[in-house]
């Protein structure tokens, strides 16, 4: 049975329907709150807690429980109200379990996943007790040590849910890295991907053959002081660690289908009336006809799509930086995470952007330079680098080799241009001379890329120019 157990329900659990709930454990059994009362938990007689059950969430964005839960929701908006029970106690994922199927029957709606539905009868919980703290200090990490915090996600997607965020924030904060562990099977949100990191980060997954191994890389790995790592092998040294690859990470397979992947970078002047966002939204409609479908600061993206509103979050919370998610229609599955920071330049918007393609659906390459110019002449682009690899159309990342995407195009923005000696921007290496995109007194250069996702020789002519344009 999963450790999180979700009710999605079409009306918002009252306080009452969640005190009925929560009474799954019979009227004896401990309440407390973390995070200014947005958890509220069940505990164990030490309080300690056995479940712990995060602030409804209203879901306005359609599609977003198939994408990470592989289930139909009801019709939006609807609720969206997480329950984790605490790793490795029987009775705490059956009290998730009735929490989330009391509040389903008593608002209307469903308990995720299926199986994980419990009776609507009190579980026993006599003398059952949790681990003491720090292990169960933070809802999300159910295995801590001196290296790492370790994260066990029983989910057809991992995503970054607030829970998630907030076992990253922890991990961080206490200078750890954080290791997910999932069974066979499980996928990875690309937000989750993207924040994940390096070493000692690491997603884990649970393997027939092999035990463990890397869902990114493929080294199969061991328990072994107080982290997942791979085994020492002889004459292994830092840079070569000799680490076997899982046989499963091999199985591969191509389907045909393929990703547009888009990394650029905005720099805006600080000012009031600055409004984000915006560059992500043309480059959505440039590429997809549509302007994205929602967003959010964790999965799922729960807020229709507004830049305006984007903005004032990321305003609230400034000078510290902002991270978001951004989420497309179903016809053309896409998402983009956005990392707002202020610096001494202004304000900057790093984008991660991809979008998934059917076998035999054409990759809109023709749009790629309107795009790059819209985005150097509207929204002060810095620099764009623009990939097409072999991967899975609705953008979850799976624990098998999917190969590295290789280069179409890069796109310098206007001030670097400007800022290089010379005419160093505009004489390349490459077989083709760069584009010039906007005012001929201030041009954006786009420069063209093979871009063969069977031919990594497009990687040798990138770094190639990336060397020019540094001087080296």
């Amino acid at each position: 049975m999963t450790k999180d157990v979700i009710a999605l329900t079409s009306r918002m659990p009252d306080p009452w329907a969640v005190l009925a709930g929560l009474l799954s454990g019979g009227p004896d059994k401990l309440v407390g709150t973390r995070g200014d009362g947005a958890v509220i938990q069940l505990c164990d007689p030490e309080g300690r807690p056995l479940v712990s059950v995060e602030a409804p969430l209203l879901v306005s964005v359609e599609g977003e429980a198939e994408r990470l839960l592989g289930t139909t929701g009801p019709p939006v908006p609807y609720w969206w109200t997480e329950a984790r029970a605490t790793t490795g106690v029987a009775e705490a994922e059956q009290l998730a379990g009735t929490f989330a199927t009391r509040l389903a029957s008593l608002v209307g709606g469903s308990a995720w996943p299926p199986d994980a539905a419990g009776s609507l009868t009190v579980v026993r919980t006599d003398g059952v007790s949790v681990a003491p703290e720090p292990a169960a200090a933070q809802p999300a990490i159910d295995v801590l040590t001196e290296k790492v915090a370790v994260v066990i996600q029983d989910r057809p997607v991992v995503a970054m849910t607030a829970w998630l965020s907030d076992a990253f924030r922890a991990a961080a904060q206490a200078g750890l890295g954080l290791q997910i562990v999932s069974p066979a099977g499980t996928m990875l949100s690309p937000a989750v991907r993207d924040t994940l990191g390096g070493w000692p980060s690491r997603w884990i997954v649970q393997d027939e053959r092999d035990g463990y191994y890397d869902g990114l890389t493929g080294a199969v790995l061991r328990w072994q002081d107080g982290m997942f790592a791979p085994p020492a092998s002889p004459g292994a040294t830092e840079d070569d660690p000799h680490a076997p690859v899982a046989a499963t990470f091999q199985e591969v397979h191509d389907t045909g289908e393929r990703q547009l992947a888009l990394t650029f970078r905005l720099v805006h002047p600080a000012d009031e009336r600055l409004v984000l966002g915006g560059g992500l939204e043309t480059v959505w409609r440039e590429l997809t006809g549509e302007p994205p479908s929602g967003w959010g600061t964790s999965e799922p993206a729960n807020l229709p799509w507004s830049p305006r509103r984007l903005t004032d979050v990321a305003h609230e919370r400034a000078p510290e930086p902002t991270w978001f998610v951004v989420v497309g229609p179903r016809s053309r599955p896409g998402v983009a995470t956005v990392r707002i920071t202020r610096t001494a330049a202004g304000v900057e918007e790093h984008v991660t952007l991809a979008f998934g393609y059917g076998d035999g659906e054409e990759l809109p390459l023709g749009a790629l330079p309107a795009t790059a110019e819209a985005l150097a002449t509207r929204h002060r682009l810095q620099s764009m680098l623009v990939q097409v690899r072999k991967a899975r159309r609705d953008v979850a990342v799976p624990p098998r080799f999917e190969g590295p995407g290789v280069p179409l195009a890069f796109v310098l923005g206007a001030e670097e241009v400007r800022a290089m000696p010379g005419d160093r921007a505009r004489r390349t290496p490459l077989a083709e001379q760069p584009l010039s995109l906007g005012p001929r007194t201030r041009p954006a250069l786009y420069y063209q890329l093979p871009g063969d996702p069977s031919d990594l020789s497009g990687w040798q002519e990138y770094e190639q120019l990336m060397r020019h344009l540094k001087g080296a």
